[in-house]
């Protein structure tokens, strides 16, 4: 089960203006399913969005790049799970196109506007008719207040849907900000199978929506690993559909910026701390703290090291305070000229390690009390500079194998 993950509350989300989602069954793994959404935005609603930089990207995210470069004006969102339509080739690419024309006919808008998402099994053939069938379906079901269902849509490995709502004034006027993730596994930046449609109806300028979805991703979806494995289709969307009633927030200096920014970053990541509490086969909930770096890319690579760990995230599935693997983790990290005397690595409020080796104070009780807890902070202070970073992840049980040598049965 989820590692302290509350259960999803439909009523705890708000509805955004000028958003509506529509769910639907389209059987494309598994008959009755409903694993077709779509999102429907009102006319003058923009959009931005970060990707995956696996060179093996989904038809359907090279789909989204072009439409998004193409124009600004986005209506409408589709998204299949249970096939990820990646390694598929040009066939891929014209049945991802296949589904962005049937819904623009649908609902009367350019096939450029709409932004196509699959998620599920790679190498395989996107049954695109079972998608479009599903179309009329999703259409009929479009409502404001669909959010939770939508969450359940996108899910594939997930144990429980992941959704997060938050209001904030911004210029006089209450803004909502509401969004949906999906992941458990295929976890790690960049981006961290994972999928994050996020949507506000706070008025706010192209430019500065794409430096949002960016600065966000850096510090949310971009800051967690479950396995180290980069997906072929990962996409985070941010959707703004100006309906709130502020004036446009074009200013990145400006107070309106900084209240929305630090209210959209904590929703994003809430969505990627669930991915990582429900990953797959998860018992722990880790959160690393690197402090004290020259740059926080060092601060990142140092994190990154220690998460996607398999000797020390086996290690805290056990509770076995091994916890010399996270010296090994941070020497082999590739941060240029570290000095190790330097270090200082704390488990919870136990210091561990300091000037090169174990801390004089340290004892392995203190460490296995730590370890025993479900959520556990790991902080390294590489005393080079002021610069931070943290990065979230989870153990690895058995049923990680046991999950991912049956995904496809």
């Amino acid at each position: 089960m989820p590692v302290n993950l509350p259960e999803l509350d439909p009523a705890s989300l708000f509805p955004v203006a000028g958003v509506e989602l529509g769910i639907a069954s389209a059987g494309v793994k598994t008959p009755g399913r409903r694993d077709v959404l779509v999102i429907k935005l009102a006319e003058g609603s923009r959009a931005a969005g970060v990707f995956t930089l696996n060179k093996f990207c989904a038809a359907p995210v090279r789909i989204c790049r072009t439409h998004l470069a193409e124009r600004g004006d986005i209506r409408a969102l589709v998204v299949n799970t249970g096939n990820a339509n990646a390694g598929t080739g040009v066939d891929g690419f014209e049945r991802a196109k296949k589904s962005c024309f049937a819904l623009a006919e649908l609902l009367n808008i350019a096939p450029a506007q709409v932004l196509p998402f699959s998620t599920g099994v790679i190498l395989e053939p996107l049954p695109v008719d079972k998608v479009i069938g599903a179309l009329p379906a999703a259409i009929t079901d479009l409502k404001a207040g669909n959010w939770a269902e939508a969450a359940k849509a996108i899910m594939t490995t997930d144990v429980a849907p992941k959704a997060a709502s938050k209001q904030v004034v911004i210029g006089g006027k209450t803004v909502t900000i509401t969004g949906i993730s999906k992941g458990a596994g295929m976890i790690h930046p960049n981006m961290a199978t994972m999928l994050g449609y996020v949507a506000t109806d706070a008025a706010i300028s192209q430019p500065l929506l794409q430096e949002l979805v960016s600065w966000t991703a850096d510090r949310s979806f971009n800051s967690i690993t479950v396995d180290g494995d980069t997906s072929t289709n990962d996409s985070y969307i941010l959707i703004a559909t100006g309906q709130a009633g502020n004036a446009e927030i074009s200013d990145a200096g400006s107070a309106d910026f900084a209240a929305f920014r630090d209210a959209l970053l904590d929703v994003a990541q809430t969505l990627a701390k669930a991915i990582i509490r429900d990953g797959e086969g998860a018992t722990k909930f880790m959160t690393i703290n690197v402090e004290g770096g020259k740059d926080r890319d060092e601060c990142k690579t140092v994190g990154y090291a220690i998460g996607r760990s398999p000797l020390i995230k086996t290690a805290f599935f056990a509770s076995d305070p091994n916890l010399g693997r996270i010296l090994c983790a941070i020497g082999y990290s590739a941060v240029a000229d570290l000095d190790v005397d330097q270090l200082e690595v704390w488990l919870g409020d136990v210091l561990v390690a300091e000037k090169g080796g174990r801390a004089a104070s340290y004892t392995e009780e203190q460490g296995q009390r730590v370890m025993k807890e479900s959520e556990i902070t790991i902080t390294v202070k590489l005393g080079r500079g002021s610069e931070n970073a943290t990065v979230w992840t989870c153990d690895f049980s058995y049923d990680y194998v046991k999950i991912n040598a049956d995904y496809r049965s």
